[in-house]
C-alpha cells in the first residue's frame, strides 16, 4: 500500500511496497510515479493518474507492468482512489498494489504447455501416418536390395531410396518423442553410468576445442527411463551446446540428488514433492535471447542456418523429459552461455540388468501367424516378409475380420501380429479376445505410436512384445522368431 501526492510524489509506503519495488523508507520522499514506470507505459499511466487526481475518475483498477529499482519487471494489479478534502479537492491518492509476477509466470508456463501440447498432437498424428508410409518404402526397398545382385544397374538407386527413408524415419522418431506418442520401454537405470558411457562418444563428437567435464554426484538415486531416449537427451543437449560454441569452450555435465517440497511448487508447478535426480548440461556458448528461449522447444524452430539443423533435437528432449514425468528448464542470456536443467523422478527399484540375446542372422519358421493391419501396404509387406521365411500367414484388415478369420481357421495360430491403433476395436482388445479363445497365443504389437497406457509405459509380459514402425523385414522376422521362442 502507498500514498502519493496529486503531483505524483510518494509520501508513504508500507513494508510490502518497499519489498516489491526495492526502495527503502528513506528513498520514498524522492520517489515519483515516473521512477517506477518503463518509458513505454509512462504516458498511459500518467494520463489515468492525472484524471483520478483531477476528480474526473473516482478511481482506477487494472493490471500494469512496473519497474523495480534494479530495473526488473514487476507485474501487478493496482487499485487507485483519490483522497478528497471537504472542498472536493484531491489531497492525495491511495493505491493498493498486488504483485502478480509469479502468477503471470505460471500463466505463461501454462499457455506454453498448451501450445506445445497442441503442436504435439498434430506432430504425433502426422508421424503416425508417415511411419506407415515409411514402413512400406523402407521395407520394399530392403526386399528389392536383397533381390538385386551386386552388379545390378538399379542397386545404387534403390539403396539411395532406402537411405533417404532411414533418415526420414529418424525425423519421425523425433516427432513422436516430442509428442510423447513414442513407445517407450523404461528400465531402472543409473544416470551416472549412462552419462559416463555417452561421454566417451561425446568427446569425439564435440571436437578438440571443447573441454568436456563431468561432475557426477556419488550415490546418485536411480531413475526409471527408456535407455534409448535417455541417450538421445544427453546427445541432443551436448550437440546443441557444441553448436553454440563455434570457436570452442567448455561443456559441463553434472548430476545430483534433489528433494522437492511443497515450497518448490512455484518453481516446479508440474512436479509433485518427492525425490528427484537433477541432470544439468551447461556451456560457455553464445547464449540465447528471451525471444529464442520462448520458442526453444517448438518442433522445427531453429536459429541455425539453413541445412544445419532440423529444429527437432530440443523438441525431442522436451517430449522425452515430459514422457518420463520430469521437468526441463533453461537459463541463458546473450554472451553468457546456457544451462539446461532436467529433473527426473527417482526410484528405489533395483537397477536393470540387461540379458544377452543371440541375434539370428536368418530367422525362419513354419508357424502360423495372423497379421492384422489396416494399412494395405504395411500388411502386404508383413505378409511377404513372413512368407519368405517359411511362415504361414493369415491376413485381416481390421479386428472384426481377424476374429472371423481365426474362428474359421481349423488349425493352430501361434502368433498374432497386430497394429495397436485401428478404427473401432484396437489391437489390445483384439488380443484379449483371441487369447481368451486360443490360450497360449502369443502377441506382437506393431505401432508407430499409441495412446494405450500399457504400451506407452512399456509393460511387457512374457507373451507380449512390441515392434516400432517403421521396421525392416529383417527386424520383423527376427522379432517374430524371438517372440515365438519366448525371448524377451
Amino acid at each position: 500500500m502507498c500514498e502519493i501526492t496529486p503531483e505524483g510524489r510518494y509520501i508513504y509506503g508500507n513494508a510490502a511496497f518497499y519489498r516489491m519495488f526495492g526502495y527503502g523508507p528513506d528513498e520514498v520522499p524522492n520517489l515519483t510515479v515516473t521512477d517506477i514506470l518503463f518509458a513505454r507505459e509512462r504516458a498511459d499511466v500518467l494520463n489515468v493518474f492525472g484524471r483520478v487526481a483531477r476528480g474526473e475518475l473516482s478511481g482506477y483498477e487494472g493490471d500494469r507492468r512496473y519497474r523495480r529499482k534494479d530495473g526488473s519487471e514487476l507485474f501487478a494489479r493496482v487499485s487507485v482512489v483519490g483522497i478528497r478534502a471537504r472542498s472536493g479537492a484531491t489531497v492525495a491518492l491511495a493505491a493498493v498494489v498486488v504483485d502478480l509476477t509469479a502468477w503471470r509466470k505460471l500463466e505463461g508456463q501454462f499457455r506454453e504447455a498448451q501450445k506445445l501440447e497442441a503442436v504435439g498432437r498434430l506432430a504425433g498424428g502426422i508421424a503416425h501416418d508417415f511411419n506407415n508410409l515409411l514402413t512400406a518404402i523402407n521395407g520394399y526397398g530392403d526386399l528389392l536390395l536383397g533381390a538385386l545382385g551386386p552388379g545390378s544397374p538399379h542397386r545404387d538407386a534403390v539403396a539411395a531410396i532406402r537411405d533417404a527413408g532411414t533418415r526420414a524415419a529418424g525425423l519421425t522418431g523425433q516427432l513422436l518423442a516430442f509428442s510423447r506418442k513414442a513407445i517407450v520401454e523404461p528400465k531402472v537405470l543409473d544416470l551416472n553410468a549412462v552419462i559416463e558411457h555417452t561421454a566417451r562418444l561425446l568427446r569425439r563428437l564435440v571436437g578438440e576445442d571443447v573441454v568436456l567435464t563431468t561432475v557426477l554426484a556419488p550415490n546418485l538415486r536411480r531413475v526409471r527411463a527408456d535407455p534409448t531416449q535417455l541417450d538421445q537427451i544427453v546427445l541432443n543437449l551436448a550437440v546443441n551446446a557444441r553448436d553454440a560454441m563455434s570457436t570452442g569452450g567448455r561443456l559441463t555435465i553434472g548430476t545430483r540428488n534433489r528433494v522437492l517440497t511443497a515450497a518448490d511448487a512455484g518453481a516446479y508447478p508440474d512436479l509433485a514433492p518427492g525425490p528427484y535426480v537433477e541432470f544439468v548440461v551447461s556451456d560457455s556458448g553464445t547464449g540465447m535471447t528471451d525471444e529464442v528461449k520462448a520458442r526453444l522447444f517448438e518442433p522445427f524452430f531453429t536459429t541455425k542456418e539453413q541445412g544445419k539443423g532440423t529444429g527437432l533435437g530440443l523438441a525431442m528432449v522436451y517430449g522425452a523429459v515430459k514422457t518420463h514425468g520430469g521437468h526441463i528448464g533453461v537459463e541463458s542470456a546473450p554472451g553468457a552461455g546456457s544451462v539446461f536443467t532436467i529433473l527426473l523422478p527417482a526410484t528405489t527399484d533395483p537397477e536393470y540388468t540387461p540379458r544377452s540375446n543371440t541375434i539370428l542372422l536368418d530367422p525362419r519358421g513354419t508357424e502360423t501367424v495372423l497379421v492384422v493391419e489396416d494399412d494395405d501396404t504395411v500388411r502386404g509387406l508383413t505378409r511377404l516378409a513372413l512368407e519368405g521365411r517359411g511362415y504361414a500367414v493369415l491376413e485381416a484388415a481390421h479386428p472384426a475380420a481377424a476374429l472371423e478369420r481365426a474362428e474359421r481357421h481349423p488349425g493352430p495360430i501361434h502368433l498374432l501380429v497386430t497394429d495397436v491403433v485401428m478404427p473401432g476395436t484396437g489391437g489390445r482388445e483384439l488380443a484379449r479376445a483371441l487369447c481368451a479363445a486360443r490360450p497360449g497365443l502369443k502377441v506382437l504389437y506393431v505401432s508407430g505410436y499409441t495412446d494405450d497406457a500399457v504400451v506407452r509405459h512399456g509393460i511387457v509380459t512374457a507373451t507380449d512384445a512390441f515392434l516400432q514402425k517403421p521396421f525392416s523385414p529383417l527386424a520383423l522376422v527376427r522379432k517374430v522368431r524371438a517372440v515365438l521362442d519366448g525371448a524377451p
